[in-house]
């Protein structure tokens, strides 16, 4: 099993290289710095970044070119391709992407924790799951990790593992249509999309991801940033992760205003607005840090080494706190001006 996911390392690997070669090259720190994000609430400080014009303000109208995905692997192609500088991420996909490109990436900040959740719609036993299809949100992504390894834990495994339960990888639009409609039996998603299969399709949390980790707390989302942007666009990302820390001090400080300018944003990108208890629900669960969580980081890697994701779980030097630290020490300085005054 280990060799398998080795060899799904590798391909995926020579993909990257593949897609690289296929990129147009600037000159350096030439252009807009191209930030990646997903329409999920996890990622909720990019959502109203873009939403109302926080990095656009930060990093000036020609400063910033935004990109939208669906799934950690496949923005973090993106990033090793060559054609993002910075992404919201899930942390799975984040080490995946460290150690395929040999530190080519650094989580440079955190963003959140938990809001993942295992929902079902039948009985909440792990026995129960055998035959049963079970979704994730893409192969190799933050919840398929969790899934993956929770399942062993019960004394499961998925098919392609040898096991007997069907994980799938589908959208989380999708999800939540199929399992509306009976043609799942369970997910592992991030919020939004756990609030919306329970109170739209019916759906009953077995697991929240929180109960798992010491303390509720695991790095759900963060901020990644290429090793070339930080080389050669320094200002740029110390703009973007300025105002990443500003989004989230206002999240700290009014969670539930905060809370609904992440549903509106929301509503933008994918034109379905969260009900009232949709959007109270799926917050609950979910707490907005720039705390990269190194610690939480190193046992997520260990777990996607076990599960033949990562060749080795030595992620020593994914966190670059570089950044973070010179912009927090800069709001200090400021609060402690502002007080002396």
């Amino acid at each position: 099993m280990r060799r398998r996911g080795v060899c799904v390392l590798v391909m995926a690997g020579l993909l990257v290289v593949g897609l690289a070669g296929c990129q147009k090259q600037r000159a350096p720190g030439e252009g807009p710095l191209r930030l990646g994000f997903f329409p999920n609430i996890t990622h909720g400080q990019a959502l109203v970044g873009h939403a109302e014009g926080h990095f656009v303000r930060a990093l000036g109208e020609d400063g910033v070119e935004f990109k939208q995905f669906t799934a950690g692997p496949q923005a973090m192609e993106a990033v090793l391709a060559g054609s993002l500088d910075a992404c919201y991420v899930g942390s799975g996909p984040a080490l995946l992407a460290y150690v395929r490109s040999q530190g080519a990436v650094r989580v440079v900040a955190g963003s959140a924790s938990g809001g993942a959740v295992l929902v079902t719609r039948g009985p909440m036993e792990a026995q129960a799951l055998r035959g049963r299809k079970v979704a994730v949100p893409q192969i190799g992504n933050t919840q398929d990790i969790a899934l993956r390894t929770w399942l062993h834990a019960q004394g499961l495994q998925s098919w392609d593992r040898g096991g007997d339960v069907h994980v799938l990888p589908l959208t989380n639009a999708d999800t939540l249509q199929l399992f509306a409609r009976g043609q799942l039996d369970a997910a592992w998603v991030p919020e939004p999309w756990g609030a919306r299969l329970v109170h739209e399709a019916g759906g009953r949390i077995w697991v929240d991801e929180r109960e798992l980790w010491p303390g509720g707390v695991f790095p759900s989302t963060v901020l990644v940033v290429t090793e070339k942007a930080l080389r050669e666009r320094p200002a740029q990302v110390e703009a973007l992760v300025r105002a990443h820390v500003a989004l989230t001090r206002e999240a700290e400080k009014d969670p539930e205003g905060f809370s609904r300018r992440v549903a509106a944003a929301f509503k933008g990108l994918t034109g379905k607005g969260l009900s009232e208890p949709v959007r109270r629900d799926a917050f609950s669960r979910l707490t907005f840090t720039v705390d990269p969580l190194p610690g939480a980081l190193v046992t997520q890697a260990e777990h996607a080494e076990a599960l033949g994701y990562l060749p080795d779980a030595d992620v020593s030097g994914l966190v670059d706190r570089r950044v973070l630290d010179a912009v927090l020490r800069g709001e200090a300085d400021r609060r402690r001006a502002a007080a002396a005054q």
